[in-house]
């Protein structure tokens, strides 16, 4: 059995790792929270830009950056690229296949953990085919118990934060949602490293691939163009209070030109409650 590091650079990774989590989560809320107050092909706009935060830099960049404080004891490791690139489409892809659950689908019980199982199952795929992409010169295994349990860990912490972003406003509120994403986050990234055995053959021949730090680079200059990208975006469109203001707004004065009672008096009709964002 080789010997396995998880923090071959201290504290470091893990630190780096975290804090990812915690900005792509914390950015994907902030869109979130902007596709509740919108509709039709803007909240599709703001949902895809959340799954790209959140899955893109909160949950694949924190599992690569992590993979960087791994090795193995007198072992190579490379990666296959391809295979490494498809881990980070799954986990953009699942995630907005659960953002859009909730975000057109309903906010009952039953929609948040469809959505939450959905979601969570695309993280744990993405974890372990971005394990699949490692060469070297053994064999990885997996011990059963711990991978069950960081299944069950991804899947909580998906629905969770499904639920965060229909339920959650206010800066302060979104950045404590974005903490407690990124300890799930990461907690279901360590708890399935720890469930790695590996066998070494030294007879097998040198693995083949990219090594961590030529991903190191990109990685770097495609966090900082997304995350960039992405404040801007958040900082240039109104917020979600401005947002729905703007919306009653523009209904005051359809209303008048129709010559009709305005919405929210007495004699106008309810608004309709089936918009699963539209909980004020």
């Amino acid at each position: 059995m080789a010997h396995v590091h998880h923090f071959s650079y201290g504290p470091l990774t893990p630190a780096a790792a975290y804090l990812m989590s915690f900005v792509g989560s914390f950015l994907g809320l902030l869109c979130t929270s902007r596709a509740r107050a919108s509709t039709g092909r803007s909240r599709a706009s703001w949902l895809s830009l959340a799954a790209l935060a959140i899955g893109g830099t909160g949950i694949w960049v924190m599992h690569f950056i992590a993979m960087l404080g791994f090795s193995v004891s007198g072992m190579p490791i490379r990666y296959n690229v391809p295979v490494t690139l498809l881990s980070c489409l799954t986990a953009i892809v699942v995630v907005a296949v659960g953002l859009f659950i909730i975000g057109f689908g309903g906010s009952g019980t039953g929609v948040i953990v469809t959505g939450g199982v959905v979601m969570g199952i695309g993280v744990v795929s993405m974890h372990y085919s971005g394990m699949a992409a490692m060469n070297m010169s053994g064999h990885i295994g997996y011990q059963p118990g711990l991978v069950a349990l960081s299944v069950v860990i991804a899947l909580v912490a998906a629905t969770a934060a499904l639920w965060f972003c229909l339920r959650v406003r206010g800066l302060w509120a979104t950045a404590g949602a974005a903490l407690i994403m990124g300890v799930a986050v990461t907690g279901m990234h360590y708890t399935g490293m720890a469930a790695m055995r590996i066998t070494m053959h030294p007879g097998m021949p040198a693995p083949t691939g990219a090594t961590a730090s030529d991903f190191l680079i990109p990685l770097i200059g495609g966090i900082a163009a997304v995350s960039i990208t992405l404040l801007v975006i958040i900082a240039m469109a109104p917020s979600e209070d401005e947002i729905r203001a703007d919306a009653q707004f523009q209904e005051r004065i359809a209303a008048r030109r129709a010559g009709v009672p305005e919405p929210g008096s007495d004699a106008s009709r309810p608004r309709s409650a089936g918009d699963p964002f539209d909980a004020r």
